[in-house]
């Protein structure tokens, strides 16, 4: 099969799934080198590629440029003006130019809300004009309905526990917890911990965040995957009707979309 169209079927099964991934691409060659214009090369989060720029150090190379890509989420050209020496460590034979296009692929992120009360309901309508793919989950189907959440992509009306273990949850996700109970959160937040998450924030008073974290210490949960939780969940910028809970949760998405924010 064609490099290339491994690199696009790849691609494809990325946005199909919400998984970021950098594309490069060859777009000048000149010299004795295996880099062919057009040749096509995908690198995921792990650093895992498929499809090929010509091998050896240069695809090195250029999965280290990757890395900083998805982190920056900033297109750039790179370029390799090589003498003999730099040549033959990127497996070229008599030196050469290559440069490339590294752009990422920025898929929407997705926010799963767990919960459908009103809270959850201003969150989905929110959101919907900040272009996440939000999925709503509650066990509840005189909650968990269109009616209820016009904005939302997809409505999941099942059993917590069971949705949140088919559900595709990655470093794309954004997980937040509004479900109506101390119990039902806990069963959440239990089964979401360990997921490569981009947030996870739980709703509570402090004590009830408390029980909850010694509840799932005492299954095992390390203290450093509780540590990442945001709970109590939100920026503090006072009210407390549900609209304006929901924009305190909104806004700690979107600094933490934006700006990386990492828990203290």
């Amino acid at each position: 099969m064609d490099d290339n169209k491994v690199v696009f079927e790849y691609l494809h099964h990325c946005l199909e799934n919400n998984k970021p991934a950098v594309l490069a691409t060859v777009t000048h060659s000149k010299g004795s080198t295996p880099a062919r214009i057009g040749a096509k090369m995908i690198v995921f989060e792990d650093g895992g590629t498929k499809g090929t720029i010509g091998g050896g150090a240069l695809e090195a190379r250029i999965i280290e440029e990757a890395k900083k890509v998805l982190e920056t989420k900033e297109a750039k050209f790179v370029h390799y003006d090589l003498n003999e020496k730099d040549a033959e460590a990127l497996g070229m034979v008599c030196g050469g130019e290559v440069s490339l296009f590294v752009e990422p692929i920025l898929t929407a992120p997705k926010l799963v809300i767990v919960g459908a009360g009103h809270i959850s309901q201003c969150i989905s309508h929110y959101t919907k004009l900040l272009d996440f793919e939000t999925v709503v989950i509650d066990d509840r189907k005189e909650f968990a309905s269109r009616e209820k959440f016009p904005d939302a992509d997809n409505i999941i009306a099942d059993d917590i526990e069971k949705a949140l273990e088919e559900i595709n949850i990655n470093s794309a996700t954004y997980v937040v917890l509004v479900t109506r109970g101390h119990k039902h959160d806990q069963i959440a937040l239990e089964k979401v911990i360990n997921k490569d998450a981009k947030y996870i924030g739980m709703i509570g008073s402090k004590r009830k965040i408390k029980v909850i974290f010694d509840n799932l210490k005492q299954k095992g949960i390390p203290q450093e995957r509780l540590d990442q939780v945001y709970a109590p969940i939100g920026l503090d910028i006072g009210g407390d009707r549900p609209s304006e809970i929901a924009v305190s949760i909104v806004a700690q998405l979107i600094k933490v979309r934006y700006k990386g924010e990492e828990k203290e």
